[in-house]
């Protein structure tokens, strides 16, 4: 199993760069989805829980993060990592002069766990491309 890829061209911006100039730069490829429905009937074939046992407690799951993440609180999700909301905005000269409109969306930010950690420290990398006969709906690694 590799991280599949392929390489895009893009315009060089690296000091001293002539004003065409481009390079080409390596861009992840996914190369399916795998929807909630499959991948609680994978985790179901490994254990005693059924898909539906699993889908209810993920339901909760994310019922929770919800609630402590709009408190303002860390959730830590074990080896998968942790979530923390993370707001920005555009500046004031004073505080006096910051308004709430000047707040941009929330976002929810994630840092993975040592075991993701782990897994991207041992990626192995697999050049995507795409065989000319089968065009765009076929290729491979």
């Amino acid at each position: 199993m590799a991280i599949s890829y392929t390489l895009v061209q893009r315009k060089d911006m690296s000091k001293g760069a002539l004003e065409d100039a481009k390079l080409y730069y390596a861009q992840a490829v996914s190369t399916r989805r795998v929807n909630f429905d499959d991948l609680c009937d994978e985790i179901a074939e490994t254990c005693t829980l059924t898909s539906a046992d699993i889908k209810a407690v993920l339901d909760r799951v994310i019922w929770g993060m919800v609630t402590h993440l709009k408190n303002s609180e860390i959730v830590q999700f074990g080896d998968l990592g942790n979530f923390r909301i993370a707001v920005g905005s555009s500046g004031a000269s004073t505080p006096e002069e910051f308004t709430a409109t000047m707040l941009r969306k929330p976002k929810v930010v994630f840092h993975p766990g040592k075991r993701l950690q782990e897994m991207r420290d041992v990626a192995k990398f697999a050049r995507f491309t795409v065989d000319k006969d089968e065009g765009a709906d076929g290729g491979g690694v």
